[in-house]
C-alpha cells in the first residue's frame, strides 16, 4: 500500500507547482481572450468601413486596441481591465462604425472572465461604469430604443458573468471535495495500517512471551532435577509447548499471508476463554498453582471481547511467572455482568511499590487490548500483598445477559 509523500517540503512544492500552473493557465487565457476580441472587433470595423466606403478612423481603432490590451492583464490587474473595458466599450459603440454585438465583445469577454476568475467586484465595477458612461451619452442625445438595448445588453452581460462565476465556484468546490476525500482515504488507510501493525505485534508478543516463558521455566526445572523421570516429563512438556507455539505462530503469520477472502478464513480456532483451563494447566506445570473462577458464562461472548479477555489473562499469568518474585499461586476470576465482563488476576508474590513498577510491553499490550474494545485496565500491588491485574470490558446491550 502506497502512502502519500509526507516530506516537509513536498506539500510546499506541490502548492508552488499548482500556483505556477494556474498562473500560466490564466495568462494564456488572458492573451487568447485579448487576441480573439481584437481580431473580431477589428474584422467587424473593417467590414463596415469597406461596405460604407469610408476609411478607418483612428479613434475607434485606438479604442479597440485599448480594450483588447486591457484583457491581457485581467488576471494580474482585474480592476484596470474592468475600468478600461467599461470606458472603451460605450465610447466605441457611440463613435465607431459597428452597431452590432461585435462592438460589445471587449466588455462581454472582460466581465465573463472577471466573474469566472473570482474578481466579482471588478466585474460589478465594469458593469456599473459602462452603465454610467452610456447614461451620460444618453443625456446628451436620448433615444428610448437605444437606451433599452444598452440596458438589456448590460443586464445580460452581468447575468452571464454571475452564471460563469457560480459554475466556476461549483467546479472548484467539487475539486476541493475530491482532494479532501482522497486525503481522508489516505489518512484512513494509514490509520488502519498502523492499527494492524499494533494488532499483529500484540498477537506475536502474546504467543511468544507466554509459551517461551513456559519453555524457559520447564527447561530450568529439567536441568536442576536429578530424577530422570522428572526430567523427561519436563522435556515432554517443553516439546508440547514448543509445538503449540509454532502452531500459533504459523496460524498468525498464515493469516497475514492470505490475500483472498476464501483463503483468509482461519484454519484453527482462535484464542478464547473456553481454553482457559488449558492455559491454567500449562501455568501449573511451571510451578504456579492457578485457581480459575468463572461466573455468568453460560452464553458465548462477542469474539473481540473473548479474544481480548483471553490474551489479558495469558499475559498476566506470563508476567507472574517472569516477574512475580516468590509467587506460588494465582487466581483468575472471570465474571460476566449485564453489560460488562470483568477479568481479574491476582498473585501472592512479594510486595512491590507502585513507583517501582515498570510498564513494559506486557502491561502496555494488555492496556491496548482493553482499550481496543472500549474497556479499561488497571494493574498494581494489592493491599494484602502480591499484584493484581483487573480489566473491565463493555459488552453492549446486544450481548448482555437478560
Amino acid at each position: 500500500m502506497e502512502l502519500p509523500n509526507d516530506r516537509p517540503g513536498s506539500s510546499a512544492l506541490s502548492r508552488l507547482s499548482r500556483g505556477i500552473s494556474a498562473r500560466l493557465t490564466s495568462t494564456t487565457l488572458d492573451i487568447a481572450s485579448a487576441v480573439g476580441a481584437f481580431g473580431v472587433m477589428l474584422t467587424g470595423e473593417l467590414f463596415v468601413s469597406e461596405a460604407s466606403g469610408e476609411p478607418l478612423r483612428a479613434v475607434p481603432l485606438l479604442l479597440i486596441v485599448a480594450a483588447s490590451a486591457s484583457l491581457v492583464v485581467l488576471s494580474r490587474f482585474p480592476l484596470v481591465t474592468g475600468v478600461v473595458v467599461a470606458v472603451c466599450t460605450p465610447l466605441y459603440y457611440m463613435l465607431g462604425a459597428v452597431d452590432s454585438w461585435t462592438g460589445w465583445l471587449a466588455i462581454i469577454v472582460g466581465v465573463l472572465r472577471l466573474a469566472a476568475e473570482r474578481h466579482r467586484m471588478s466585474a460589478i465595477t465594469a458593469t456599473l461604469m459602462a452603465l454610467a458612461v452610456f447614461s451620460a451619452g444618453e443625456i446628451i442625445a436620448f433615444q428610448l430604443s437605444r437606451s433599452l438595448v444598452v440596458l438589456s445588453w448590460l443586464i445580460a452581460i452581468f447575468a452571464a458573468g454571475e452564471v460563469a462565476r457560480s459554475r466556476r465556484a461549483y467546479l472548484r468546490e467539487a475539486a476541493q471535495k475530491a482532494v479532501e476525500a482522497e486525503r481522508s482515504r489516505a489518512e484512513e488507510a494509514r490509520r488502519h495500517a498502523t492499527e494492524e501493525r499494533l494488532r499483529v505485534a500484540r498477537e506475536v508478543h502474546d504467543v511468544v512471551a507466554h509459551n517461551i516463558s513456559l519453555i524457559n521455566v520447564q527447561a530450568g526445572a529439567a536441568v536442576h532435577r536429578r530424577d530422570p523421570e522428572q526430567a523427561y516429563a519436563a522435556l515432554e512438556a517443553i516439546k508440547q509447548t514448543s509445538k503449540e507455539t509454532l502452531s500459533e505462530l504459523r496460524s498468525t503469520l498464515g493469516v497475514l499471508r492470505q490475500v483472498d477472502e476464501d483463503e483468509a478464513a482461519p484454519v484453527s480456532p482462535g484464542p478464547s476463554l473456553a481454553q482457559l483451563g488449558e492455559l491454567a494447566d500449562r501455568t501449573r506445570e511451571s510451578g504456579i498453582a492457578v485457581e480459575v473462577t468463572t461466573e455468568g458464562m453460560e452464553s458465548e461472548l462477542p469474539s473481540p471481547i473473548d479474544v481480548a479477555a483471553y490474551r489479558i489473562v495469558q499475559e498476566a499469568l506470563t508476567n507472574i511467572r517472569r516477574h512475580a518474585e516468590g509467587a506460588t499461586s494465582a487466581s483468575v476470576l472471570v465474571r460476566r455482568g449485564a453489560d460488562k465482563l470483568t477479568v481479574q488476576i491476582d498473585d501472592d508474590g512479594a510486595d512491590v511499590s507502585a513507583s517501582s513498577i515498570h510498564e513494559g510491553n506486557g502491561l502496555r499490550g494488555m492496556r491496548e487490548r482493553a482499550s481496543a474494545v472500549g474497556g479499561e485496565l488497571s494493574a498494581g500491588p494489592r493491599p494484602e500483598g502480591g499484584f493484581r491485574v483487573r480489566a473491565v470490558l463493555p459488552l453492549g446491550t446486544d450481548t448482555a445477559e437478560p
